[in-house]
């Protein structure tokens, strides 16, 4: 599956990565995120029967819908309890009971980090190439290893490592545990579903991050090593770089400095119509899934134009109804499409939705 969409981020915000990924055991990616600065979050969901993508993704539009532009854990709070409420809605309208899901919610505003959180997905900070947990997990094993029945090497390869102890979509009255701390230039901060935190020790997560610049290529480095380890979950991780208001305006300051440099205005038609051209030569390499007349259809490119050309074709309209589909992916269809690496994979994800559709008439 591929990744799912991520926002463009704001002027004045931190640099970021993030990734999901189905595994190497699950038939379905029940994590979901949102990457809208100043807003991170992510969901694992749970329920079966695509109940859990269900529940995840509404808690990250939820409290993508409600969060606060600051870093006020009051009103983030109460984002997160929205998104509770609206996870229960839907598992009674939807007749899916035991329908939930975790959530880890993050505002990062400057040099300033609120974060709400409810169930055993993580928010970790590293700090002076240290890597801390700043979470503390609603579940069975944390729970007994603050009781010290068992050691955390104990609880990877517990039978009842799964369970949790409080969750979006049970309780109407669930609180979600609030943190508020300074961070600073340079820390970096790390969200991840139990895929990754459950494979992957703290100590080898902090040399992924240590070593590696790059958000985007820590992300991914990062659910690669949980898929190497056996993936037995669903991975998704969101690597945001902490640069702070001073560096940001640091920035700023350079990037003016040089758009006003004399034949910038030149150089940048003659640069235009290059990456035109590029850019469509690029596009061809792409494809994704969309709505089109209630079907499936593939597109091979990007959406978009860039000076009046189109870097997308009609490839073709499968025999796929959108009806037919988890409600999840039609959504996903209809809202903004699935991108796909090229045609081929296109195609494979076409013959998933299938199967899938196959499997649920049995």
């Amino acid at each position: 599956m591929p990744d799912r969409p991520r926002a463009t981020p704001r002027k004045n915000t931190p640099t970021f990565g993030s990734r999901t990924d189905i595994g190497c055991v699950r038939e379905h990616n029940e994590d979901s995120l949102v990457v809208s600065p100043p807003l991170y979050a992510v969901a694992d969901g749970m329920g079966g029967h695509a109940a859990g993508e269900v529940a995840s993704e509404i808690a990250v539009r939820t409290v993508a819908e409600h969060a606060p532009d600051t870093a006020d854990t009051e009103a983030l709070a109460r984002a997160v309890i929205e998104a509770n409420y609206a996870v229960i809605a839907a598992a009674n309208k939807k007749g899916r009971a035991g329908m939930g899901t975790t959530l880890t919610a993050a505002v990062l505003e400057g040099e300033r980090l609120a974060i709400a959180q409810v169930g055993d997905s993580r928010a970790y900070l590293l700090h002076n190439e240290r890597l801390q947990q700043l979470t503390r997990d609603h579940s069975l094993m944390a729970d007994m290893i603050e009781a010290g029945e068992l050691t955390e090497e104990e609880a990877r390869v517990h039978p009842r490592r799964s369970v949790i102890t409080r969750a979006l979509g049970s309780d109407p009255d669930m609180q979600p545990d609030l943190y508020e701390l300074n961070v600073s230039p340079g820390d970096r901060l790390l969200l991840c579903s139990d895929g990754l935190s459950g494979m992957l020790e703290d100590e080898r997560m902090e040399r992924i991050l240590v070593r590696t610049r790059d958000p985007q290529r820590a992300a991914g480095t990062l659910v690669n090593e949980a898929i190497a380890e056996g993936g037995h979950d669903n991975i998704t991780v969101v690597v945001v770089d902490i640069e702070g208001r001073q560096r940001q305006q640091e920035k700023d300051a350079v990037r003016s400095s040089r758009l006003r440099a004399a034949g910038i205005a030149l150089v940048l038609a003659i640069l235009l119509a290059a990456v035109s051209v590029g850019a469509f030569l690029f596009s061809q390499q792409s494809a994704y899934l969309v709505e089109e007349n209630g079907m499936v259809a593939v597109y091979q490119g990007t959406p978009g134009s860039v000076l009046g050309i189109e870097l997308s074709h009609l490839d073709h309209v499968t025999d796929v109804k959108i009806s037919d589909l988890q409600p999840g992916v039609a959504k996903r269809l209809q809202e903004g499409g699935v991108h796909a690496e090229n045609l081929d994979a296109a195609n494979e994800l076409v013959a998933q939705y299938k199967a899938d559709m196959a499997e649920e008439k049995k």
